[in-house]
């Protein structure tokens, strides 16, 4: 195995797991954003873009862990510390969202506040966590 096996889905050099990752993680903090906004203006259109912001960051997630759950099972490496701790939180940030989906889905003020927007900043929280790690192992793996 080369060196630069740290991936066994790719388009072109780039992983595919790495390239699919980017729109929950953007999805994710847009929820965020949008909860904050609602927070302080109490507009239903902030509550409504959380909800769609979810729900598309939640099928762009499973997208993503389907190509890591390849990705970890056919490069034996990335079973180690961080791969594992990378697999276990980014399926923490999938249950998160997907729980933060379902309290969004509530009416008016209580969808927001306090409940989704406190699991919109752990789903964020543990998305820089995860991401960080798994960032770092493909980098140090690839040799960059």
């Amino acid at each position: 195995m080369s060196r630069d096996d740290t991936a066994a889905l790719k388009i072109g050099r780039h992983p595919l797991h790495a390239l699919l990752a980017h729109a929950p993680n953007v999805l994710f903090i847009a929820a965020l954003i949008t909860d904050i906004a609602y927070w302080k203006t109490a507009d239903i259109l902030w509550t409504d873009c959380s909800d769609w912001l979810l729900a598309f960051g939640a099928l762009f997630a499973v997208l993503a862990a389907l190509a890591g759950v390849v990705d970890f099972l056919a490069v034996r490496r990335n079973r180690r510390g961080a791969g594992l701790f990378h697999a276990w939180g980014s399926l923490v940030v999938l249950v998160l969202a997907i729980l933060n989906n379902f309290v969004h889905s509530r009416d008016a003020y209580t969808s927001v506040v306090p409940g989704g927007l406190i699991l919109s900043v752990l789903t964020v929280v543990v998305l820089a966590v995860t991401g960080w790690v798994g960032g770092e192992m493909l980098y140090r793996e690839a040799g960059r």
